[in-house]
Protein backbone atom coordinates (compact mmCIF):
# COMPACT_ATOMS: atom_id res chain seq x y z
CA UNK A 1 0.00 0.00 0.00
CA UNK A 2 1.43 3.17 -0.88
CA UNK A 3 2.22 5.47 1.96
CA UNK A 4 0.00 8.10 1.24
CA UNK A 5 -3.02 5.81 1.54
CA UNK A 6 -3.79 7.21 5.09
CA UNK A 7 -3.61 10.98 3.96
CA UNK A 8 -6.30 9.89 1.39
CA UNK A 9 -8.40 7.75 3.31
CA UNK A 10 -8.78 10.67 5.79
CA UNK A 11 -9.33 13.09 3.07
CA UNK A 12 -12.31 10.66 2.34
CA UNK A 13 -13.64 10.26 5.79
CA UNK A 14 -13.51 13.51 6.73
CA UNK A 15 -14.75 15.74 3.40
CA UNK A 16 -12.27 17.22 2.75
CA UNK A 17 -11.62 18.80 -0.56
CA UNK A 18 -7.83 19.32 -1.22
CA UNK A 19 -4.52 18.21 0.74
CA UNK A 20 -1.31 19.96 1.16
CA UNK A 21 1.50 18.35 1.94
CA UNK A 22 4.97 20.63 2.46
CA UNK A 23 8.72 20.09 4.21
CA UNK A 24 8.57 21.23 7.22
CA UNK A 25 5.07 21.39 8.03
CA UNK A 26 2.34 18.56 8.84
CA UNK A 27 -0.08 17.60 6.42
CA UNK A 28 -2.89 19.56 6.21
CA UNK A 29 -6.44 19.55 4.19
CA UNK A 30 -9.21 21.68 3.56
CA UNK A 31 -12.67 20.99 5.02
CA UNK A 32 -15.55 23.49 4.04
CA UNK A 33 -13.34 25.80 2.45
CA UNK A 34 -11.02 26.11 5.46
CA UNK A 35 -7.02 24.67 5.72
CA UNK A 36 -6.80 22.83 8.66
CA UNK A 37 -3.81 20.83 10.00
CA UNK A 38 -4.58 16.90 9.73
CA UNK A 39 -4.97 15.21 13.08
CA UNK A 40 -2.03 13.13 14.70
CA UNK A 41 0.48 13.70 11.76
CA UNK A 42 3.59 14.31 11.80
CA UNK A 43 6.07 16.93 10.34
CA UNK A 44 6.99 15.45 6.45
CA UNK A 45 10.97 15.23 6.00
CA UNK A 46 12.25 16.21 2.37
CA UNK A 47 13.37 12.27 2.07
CA UNK A 48 9.90 11.12 3.47
CA UNK A 49 8.01 13.35 1.33
CA UNK A 50 9.95 13.10 -1.70
CA UNK A 51 9.29 9.16 -1.31
CA UNK A 52 5.73 9.49 -0.99
CA UNK A 53 5.25 11.31 -3.95
CA UNK A 54 7.59 9.46 -5.97
CA UNK A 55 6.17 6.32 -5.12
CA UNK A 56 2.58 7.33 -6.85
CA UNK A 57 4.18 8.94 -9.75
CA UNK A 58 4.80 7.89 -13.16
CA UNK A 59 8.42 7.35 -13.50
CA UNK A 60 8.53 9.99 -16.90
CA UNK A 61 6.81 12.05 -15.30
CA UNK A 62 9.35 12.54 -11.88
CA UNK A 63 11.77 13.21 -14.84
CA UNK A 64 10.12 16.02 -16.00
CA UNK A 65 9.17 17.71 -12.65
CA UNK A 66 12.88 16.99 -11.49
CA UNK A 67 13.88 19.42 -14.43
CA UNK A 68 11.06 22.30 -14.55
CA UNK A 69 10.33 22.02 -11.00
CA UNK A 70 6.28 21.83 -11.52
CA UNK A 71 4.13 18.80 -12.52
CA UNK A 72 0.22 17.94 -12.82
CA UNK A 73 -1.33 14.39 -13.49
CA UNK A 74 -4.43 12.83 -12.40
CA UNK A 75 -4.10 10.15 -10.06
CA UNK A 76 -6.42 6.88 -10.13
CA UNK A 77 -6.44 5.71 -6.43
CA UNK A 78 -9.37 3.57 -5.16
CA UNK A 79 -13.02 2.96 -5.54
CA UNK A 80 -13.05 4.93 -8.98
CA UNK A 81 -12.24 8.24 -6.81
CA UNK A 82 -8.89 10.42 -8.20
CA UNK A 83 -7.16 13.15 -6.99
CA UNK A 84 -6.15 16.35 -9.51
CA UNK A 85 -2.00 16.55 -8.24
CA UNK A 86 0.51 19.28 -8.74
CA UNK A 87 3.93 18.50 -7.46
CA UNK A 88 6.55 21.81 -7.13
CA UNK A 89 9.68 22.73 -6.27
CA UNK A 90 10.93 25.83 -3.58
CA UNK A 91 13.17 27.16 -1.94
CA UNK A 92 11.54 25.48 0.75
CA UNK A 93 11.75 21.80 -0.88
CA UNK A 94 8.83 19.97 -2.78
CA UNK A 95 5.61 19.81 -2.23
CA UNK A 96 2.40 19.01 -3.36
CA UNK A 97 -1.85 19.64 -3.70
CA UNK A 98 -4.20 16.54 -4.28
CA UNK A 99 -7.81 17.97 -5.18
CA UNK A 100 -10.14 15.18 -4.63
CA UNK A 101 -12.03 14.71 -8.17
CA UNK A 102 -15.73 12.99 -6.69
CA UNK A 103 -16.87 9.52 -8.57
CA UNK A 104 -19.84 10.44 -9.63
CA UNK A 105 -20.84 13.25 -11.34
CA UNK A 106 -23.53 15.44 -9.96
CA UNK A 107 -26.70 16.98 -11.63
CA UNK A 108 -27.01 20.50 -11.96
CA UNK A 109 -29.44 20.11 -9.57
CA UNK A 110 -27.82 18.70 -7.16
CA UNK A 111 -24.90 21.32 -7.07
CA UNK A 112 -27.75 23.76 -7.14
CA UNK A 113 -27.23 25.49 -10.05
CA UNK A 114 -29.55 28.20 -10.79
CA UNK A 115 -32.47 27.03 -13.58
CA UNK A 116 -30.65 28.89 -16.32
CA UNK A 117 -27.48 27.27 -16.64
CA UNK A 118 -29.90 24.56 -18.34
CA UNK A 119 -30.22 26.48 -21.26
CA UNK A 120 -26.17 26.31 -21.50
CA UNK A 121 -26.65 22.88 -22.81
CA UNK A 122 -29.34 23.67 -25.67
CA UNK A 123 -27.18 26.15 -27.25
CA UNK A 124 -26.60 24.24 -30.84
CA UNK A 125 -23.06 26.62 -31.25
CA UNK A 126 -20.99 29.25 -29.83
CA UNK A 127 -18.78 29.96 -26.87
CA UNK A 128 -19.67 29.23 -23.30
CA UNK A 129 -17.44 30.19 -20.64
CA UNK A 130 -17.78 29.06 -16.92
CA UNK A 131 -15.18 31.17 -14.83
CA UNK A 132 -13.84 32.32 -11.17
CA UNK A 133 -11.20 31.89 -9.12
CA UNK A 134 -9.22 28.46 -8.64
CA UNK A 135 -11.46 26.04 -6.08
CA UNK A 136 -14.85 28.24 -7.57
CA UNK A 137 -16.42 24.61 -8.68
CA UNK A 138 -16.22 25.49 -11.98
CA UNK A 139 -14.87 21.38 -12.95
CA UNK A 140 -18.04 20.66 -11.21
CA UNK A 141 -20.31 22.27 -13.15
CA UNK A 142 -18.79 21.85 -16.42
CA UNK A 143 -18.81 18.19 -15.72
CA UNK A 144 -22.42 18.63 -15.13
CA UNK A 145 -23.14 20.26 -18.38
CA UNK A 146 -21.51 17.78 -20.46
CA UNK A 147 -23.18 15.10 -18.37
CA UNK A 148 -26.81 16.76 -18.91
CA UNK A 149 -25.57 16.78 -22.90
CA UNK A 150 -24.60 13.11 -22.53
CA UNK A 151 -27.70 12.27 -20.96
CA UNK A 152 -30.41 13.76 -22.88
CA UNK A 153 -28.70 14.05 -26.52
CA UNK A 154 -26.80 12.31 -29.44
CA UNK A 155 -23.51 14.76 -30.08
CA UNK A 156 -19.80 13.72 -30.41
CA UNK A 157 -18.53 15.44 -27.46
CA UNK A 158 -14.38 16.03 -27.12
CA UNK A 159 -12.78 17.44 -23.88
CA UNK A 160 -9.47 18.69 -23.60
CA UNK A 161 -8.23 18.72 -20.18
CA UNK A 162 -5.08 19.05 -18.02
CA UNK A 163 -5.18 16.92 -16.49
CA UNK A 164 -8.17 14.69 -17.41
CA UNK A 165 -10.72 14.72 -13.99
CA UNK A 166 -14.05 13.72 -14.57
CA UNK A 167 -14.41 10.70 -16.32
CA UNK A 168 -17.48 10.58 -18.76
CA UNK A 169 -18.81 7.02 -19.88
CA UNK A 170 -21.18 7.39 -23.27
CA UNK A 171 -24.81 7.49 -22.50
CA UNK A 172 -26.86 8.63 -25.58
CA UNK A 173 -23.57 10.62 -26.79
CA UNK A 174 -20.22 9.81 -27.67
CA UNK A 175 -17.01 10.98 -25.41
CA UNK A 176 -13.46 11.10 -26.45
CA UNK A 177 -11.66 12.76 -23.64
CA UNK A 178 -7.83 13.94 -24.43
CA UNK A 179 -5.40 14.65 -22.03
CA UNK A 180 -2.87 17.73 -22.61
CA UNK A 181 0.99 16.29 -22.52
CA UNK A 182 -0.13 12.50 -22.80
CA UNK A 183 -2.40 11.77 -25.80
CA UNK A 184 -1.98 15.46 -27.11
CA UNK A 185 0.73 17.92 -26.99
CA UNK A 186 -1.31 20.82 -26.21
CA UNK A 187 -4.82 22.87 -25.65
CA UNK A 188 -4.17 24.33 -29.41
CA UNK A 189 -3.30 21.08 -31.06
CA UNK A 190 -6.14 19.40 -30.07
CA UNK A 191 -8.53 22.46 -30.99
CA UNK A 192 -6.59 22.69 -34.33
CA UNK A 193 -7.71 18.93 -35.02
CA UNK A 194 -10.96 19.39 -33.69
CA UNK A 195 -12.43 20.76 -36.78
CA UNK A 196 -11.52 18.05 -38.46
CA UNK A 197 -12.98 15.49 -36.35
CA UNK A 198 -16.48 16.30 -36.75
CA UNK A 199 -16.94 17.38 -33.04
CA UNK A 200 -20.23 19.26 -31.71
CA UNK A 201 -19.26 20.11 -28.51
CA UNK A 202 -15.43 20.61 -27.05
CA UNK A 203 -14.90 21.38 -23.40
CA UNK A 204 -11.63 23.60 -23.13
CA UNK A 205 -10.15 22.43 -20.26
CA UNK A 206 -8.79 26.70 -19.82
CA UNK A 207 -8.28 29.15 -21.89
CA UNK A 208 -4.73 29.83 -21.09
CA UNK A 209 -3.26 31.62 -24.01
CA UNK A 210 -4.02 33.77 -27.38
CA UNK A 211 -3.76 30.97 -29.74
CA UNK A 212 -6.54 28.86 -27.64
CA UNK A 213 -8.28 31.82 -27.24
CA UNK A 214 -8.45 32.52 -30.87
CA UNK A 215 -8.85 28.84 -31.77
CA UNK A 216 -12.13 28.59 -29.47
CA UNK A 217 -13.63 31.32 -30.62
CA UNK A 218 -13.15 30.36 -33.98
CA UNK A 219 -14.55 26.98 -33.34
CA UNK A 220 -17.73 28.56 -31.76
CA UNK A 221 -17.80 30.49 -35.07
CA UNK A 222 -17.79 27.24 -37.38
CA UNK A 223 -20.55 25.74 -35.76
CA UNK A 224 -19.35 24.30 -32.41
CA UNK A 225 -20.77 24.56 -28.87
CA UNK A 226 -17.06 25.54 -27.38
CA UNK A 227 -17.07 25.41 -22.88
CA UNK A 228 -14.50 27.11 -21.13
CA UNK A 229 -12.95 28.27 -18.38
CA UNK A 230 -11.08 31.41 -17.22
CA UNK A 231 -9.53 32.85 -13.95
CA UNK A 232 -11.77 35.87 -13.80
CA UNK A 233 -14.27 37.64 -11.40
CA UNK A 234 -17.73 39.00 -13.45
CA UNK A 235 -19.44 38.74 -16.97
CA UNK A 236 -17.73 41.94 -17.55
CA UNK A 237 -14.45 41.04 -16.53
CA UNK A 238 -14.80 37.87 -18.57
CA UNK A 239 -15.18 39.77 -22.20
CA UNK A 240 -12.81 42.00 -21.27
CA UNK A 241 -9.81 39.41 -20.14
CA UNK A 242 -10.44 37.82 -24.09
CA UNK A 243 -10.55 40.72 -25.65
CA UNK A 244 -7.34 42.25 -23.78
CA UNK A 245 -5.17 38.95 -24.78
CA UNK A 246 -5.42 40.18 -28.28
CA UNK A 247 -2.44 43.22 -29.83
CA UNK A 248 -4.44 46.48 -29.79
CA UNK A 249 -4.42 46.07 -33.60
CA UNK A 250 -7.11 42.88 -33.42
CA UNK A 251 -8.72 43.87 -30.53
CA UNK A 252 -11.68 45.39 -32.97
CA UNK A 253 -12.14 42.32 -34.97
CA UNK A 254 -12.15 40.35 -31.82
CA UNK A 255 -14.52 42.38 -30.13
CA UNK A 256 -17.11 41.66 -33.25
CA UNK A 257 -15.95 37.66 -33.47
CA UNK A 258 -17.47 37.95 -29.80
CA UNK A 259 -20.34 39.89 -30.41
CA UNK A 260 -21.82 36.87 -32.63
CA UNK A 261 -19.91 33.54 -30.97
CA UNK A 262 -20.32 34.64 -27.41
CA UNK A 263 -23.32 32.59 -25.56
CA UNK A 264 -22.92 32.62 -22.10
CA UNK A 265 -20.86 33.21 -19.06
CA UNK A 266 -21.46 31.99 -15.58
CA UNK A 267 -19.33 33.39 -12.89
CA UNK A 268 -19.10 31.77 -9.74
CA UNK A 269 -18.03 31.50 -6.34
CA UNK A 270 -18.15 28.59 -3.56
CA UNK A 271 -18.79 30.27 0.30
CA UNK A 272 -18.59 28.43 3.51
CA UNK A 273 -22.48 27.90 5.01
CA UNK A 274 -23.36 29.35 8.27
CA UNK A 275 -24.65 25.62 9.31
CA UNK A 276 -21.31 24.38 8.79
CA UNK A 277 -22.91 21.78 5.74
CA UNK A 278 -20.26 22.37 3.38
CA UNK A 279 -20.15 25.30 1.04
CA UNK A 280 -23.01 26.78 -1.41
CA UNK A 281 -22.30 28.21 -4.80
CA UNK A 282 -23.32 32.06 -5.73
CA UNK A 283 -23.57 32.98 -9.77
CA UNK A 284 -23.31 35.44 -12.39
CA UNK A 285 -25.11 34.77 -14.95
CA UNK A 286 -25.06 36.50 -18.31
CA UNK A 287 -26.82 35.40 -21.54
CA UNK A 288 -26.40 36.61 -25.04
CA UNK A 289 -29.05 39.61 -26.39
CA UNK A 290 -29.05 41.63 -29.33
CA UNK A 291 -28.19 44.43 -26.30
CA UNK A 292 -25.33 42.13 -25.50
CA UNK A 293 -23.62 41.67 -28.46
CA UNK A 294 -24.16 46.04 -29.50
CA UNK A 295 -22.13 46.45 -26.18
CA UNK A 296 -19.36 44.08 -27.15
CA UNK A 297 -18.98 45.33 -30.42
CA UNK A 298 -19.11 48.98 -29.02
CA UNK A 299 -16.45 48.57 -25.87
CA UNK A 300 -18.99 49.60 -23.82
CA UNK A 301 -19.64 46.07 -21.77
CA UNK A 302 -19.23 48.66 -18.49
CA UNK A 303 -22.75 48.64 -19.23
CA UNK A 304 -23.70 44.54 -19.64
CA UNK A 305 -24.67 44.82 -15.69
CA UNK A 306 -27.48 46.81 -16.39
CA UNK A 307 -28.63 44.77 -19.07
CA UNK A 308 -28.45 41.76 -16.59
CA UNK A 309 -30.27 43.65 -14.38
CA UNK A 310 -32.96 44.25 -16.71
CA UNK A 311 -33.54 40.35 -17.71
CA UNK A 312 -34.10 38.78 -14.73
CA UNK A 313 -36.62 36.74 -16.27
CA UNK A 314 -34.71 35.37 -18.59
CA UNK A 315 -32.69 33.78 -15.69
CA UNK A 316 -29.76 36.21 -15.69
CA UNK A 317 -28.57 37.56 -12.31
CA UNK A 318 -25.51 39.51 -10.82
CA UNK A 319 -23.12 37.86 -8.72
CA UNK A 320 -23.40 40.84 -5.84
CA UNK A 321 -27.21 40.41 -5.76
CA UNK A 322 -26.72 36.57 -4.97
CA UNK A 323 -24.42 37.20 -1.89
CA UNK A 324 -26.64 39.84 -0.47
CA UNK A 325 -29.67 37.09 -0.85
CA UNK A 326 -27.33 34.15 0.90
CA UNK A 327 -25.98 36.98 3.40
CA UNK A 328 -29.83 38.46 4.32
CA UNK A 329 -31.05 34.80 3.99
CA UNK A 330 -28.43 33.41 6.59
CA UNK A 331 -27.07 30.74 4.30
CA UNK A 332 -23.28 32.76 4.87
CA UNK A 333 -21.97 35.60 6.86
CA UNK A 334 -22.45 39.12 6.09
CA UNK A 335 -18.38 39.43 6.42
CA UNK A 336 -17.62 36.31 3.37
CA UNK A 337 -20.47 38.36 1.13
CA UNK A 338 -18.60 41.82 1.79
CA UNK A 339 -15.19 40.06 0.98
CA UNK A 340 -16.24 38.33 -2.08
CA UNK A 341 -18.60 41.50 -3.79
CA UNK A 342 -17.10 43.73 -6.59
CA UNK A 343 -19.21 46.39 -5.22
CA UNK A 344 -18.88 46.77 -1.92
CA UNK A 345 -21.96 49.94 -1.59
CA UNK A 346 -24.74 47.60 -0.55
CA UNK A 347 -22.42 45.34 1.83
CA UNK A 348 -22.33 48.11 4.39
CA UNK A 349 -24.26 46.29 6.66
CA UNK A 350 -21.74 43.59 7.04
CA UNK A 351 -18.54 45.02 6.62
CA UNK A 352 -15.87 44.70 9.08
CA UNK A 353 -15.07 47.15 11.50
CA UNK A 354 -12.73 49.50 9.94
CA UNK A 355 -13.19 48.53 6.26
CA UNK A 356 -16.35 51.04 5.86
Amino acid sequence: MPAIDPLFEAVVADGASDLHLHVGREPHYRVNGSLVKMPRQRVLTEAGLVSMLLEICPPERWEAFASSGDLDFAYAWRDGLRFRVNYRLSREGCGAVFRLIPNKIQSLEAIGAPPALKQFALFRSGLVLVTGPTGSGKSTTLAALIDYINSTERRFILTIEDPIEFIHQNKESTISQREVGTDVESFSAALRNAVRQDVQVVLVGEMRDLETVRLAITAAEMGMLVYATMHTNSAIKTIDRIVDIFPADEQANMRESLAVSLRAVCSQRLLKRTDGRGRVAAHEILIQTPAVSNLIRENKTIQINQVILSNRAMGMQLLDDQLLMLARSGVITGEDAYRKADNKEPFREFAPEGRL
